[in-house]
């Protein structure tokens, strides 16, 4: 991100919390008698409180929030900067709950939750459609609704953060020497000659996210196998038995890249600008060039790429008052308005949803990883998006890899390959032990 935008967001934050309000501990302020101006006097604004209908907000209510978007930054940053708008929050870091499936489950579990925000189209179409016994998303409308786009579920959850998977390569010595490369589809990795990455479990919404990108192409909805081709599989199976694993060492697809250990990689483009400035630091070859890049590149793929949005949704939570629910109203309002969302891409270099928020901080124009044609919102299935699809299918896809053997950490734990032919699909799609 361009740090050179601190001082500029450092403003609009103060403006923003200036514009918050009257708390009830403000002192009021006498303006004294309006100038006689000759023009009829201005009718008060009686536009309705963030809280809605008029109710007034309940600042001192403690506002439980459920969210992977959750490191130890994130919660500090997120907590204090609440606290000076004069909201009370409660959120876990990730040393209580890590990634998405654990953050619905915990909300889903405690029923004790005012608002979630993060997760991906894949959780929110689960939690919008009424998934979660214990979740219900309540019916709100930001006055920034508008401002998101495509990233909306009319009425009741909004977009906040844009994040999208990316194959990138390196073109130099340690890479394609100057070739450049170009895929139609995600898949083709497996057939490019060069040596590439690939991650060593199934879990995580990172895994699961370049899973889905991998298996786009292959796509059948009348396959027995999570609605994938048998072909599909067999080239993921490809793609984890002639990729590199870096073990423990290697969380994501940036060190092993960035190191010259692999010549193709996958990451995601939420940090990867702040990666790139800092790689020299853990590398003796490290990629160069954040915005314009010298040694590295993004793979030209015809298909596109698998992105993600991140949402704010409030929860319909039993025996909230309503001035309790005007104020997570509030504070969701708050949060994904520009200001507040500019200064959370700065701080955690992450693209947001608000095209207001992300005019502030690249007013010269949308980064090139942000202009990928995105195939999440494609239709593949009459009017399904694929997102929408992954949803649907997305427990069988874990369970195949899983009872299958997918994904390993090193040679000496590789499964051996299956016989494609003869697979009771009926079984695998099943978790273990149903």
């Amino acid at each position: 991100m361009k740090k050179t935008l601190a001082f500029l967001l450092a403003l609009v934050m103060i403006l923003s919390l200036a514009a918050c309000g009257k708390k009830d501990n403000d002192p009021a302020v006498d303006p004294g008698p309006a100038p006689d101006t000759g023009e009829p006097a201005a009718t008060p604004d009686d536009t309705p409180a963030p809280g809605g209908d008029g109710v007034e907000p309940d600042y001192s209510y403690p506002i439980r929030i459920y969210s992977n978007s959750n490191s130890t930054e994130r919660t500090t940053w997120l907590i204090a900067e609440a606290k000076d708008a004069g909201f009370n929050i409660s959120i876990d870091d990730q040393a209580v709950i890590s990634g998405d499936t654990a953050a619905i489950q915990a909300a889903n579990e405690n029923k004790d939750g005012d608002l979630i925000f993060g997760l991906n189209e894949t959780r929110w179409s689960q939690l919008v459609d009424g998934t979660y016994e214990n979740l219900r998303i309540m019916d709100w409308t930001p006055t920034w609704s508008g401002d998101v786009g495509e990233y909306v579920y009319p009425g009741k959850a909004y977009g906040l953060v844009i994040q999208n998977v990316l194959m990138l390569y390196r073109n130099d010595e340690l890479g394609t020497n100057g070739e450049e490369l170009h895929f139609d589809h995600w898949a083709d990795i497996v057939d490019c000659g060069y040596s590439w990455y690939r991650q060593n479990k199934v879990g995580g919404t990172t895994n699961a996210n370049i899973n889905s990108a991998m298996l786009y192409a292959f796509v059948d909805p009348a396959s027995p196998a999570g609605g994938i081709s048998v072909d599909g599989w067999k080239t993921l199976w490809k793609y984890c038995e002639q990729g590199k694993s870096g073990g423990e060492d290697y969380k994501y697809g940036f060190d092993p890249l960035n190191k010259g250990d692999v010549q193709v990689s996958t990451f995601y483009s939420s940090s990867l600008y702040g990666k790139v400035d800092a790689a020299a630091e853990s590398s003796e070859n490290p990629l160069k060039g954040t915005m314009e890049p010298e040694n590295w590149a993004l793979v030209d793929i015809k298909d596109g790429t698998y992105y993600i949005a991140e949402y704010i949704g409030i929860l319909d939570k039993d025996g909230r008052t309503p001035e309790q629910t005007a104020a997570v109203e509030a504070f969701a309002e708050w949060f994904g308005s520009a200001d507040v969302q500019a200064a959370w891409g700065e701080e955690f270099d992450s693209y947001p949803c608000n095209t207001a928020a992300a005019g502030i901080l690249y007013p010269d124009g949308v980064p090139e990883i942000y202009t990928l044609k995105n195939f999440a919102l494609s239709k593949v299935d009459g009017d399904t998006t694929y997102a929408e699809y992954v949803a649907a299918h997305s427990s069988e896809w874990t369970n195949i890899m899983t009872n299958l053997g997918f994904y390993w950490a090193d040679a000496s734990g590789a499964a051996s390959e299956p016989d494609w032919d003869n697979l009771d699909w009926s079984t695998l799609t099943q978790s273990a032990g149903e």
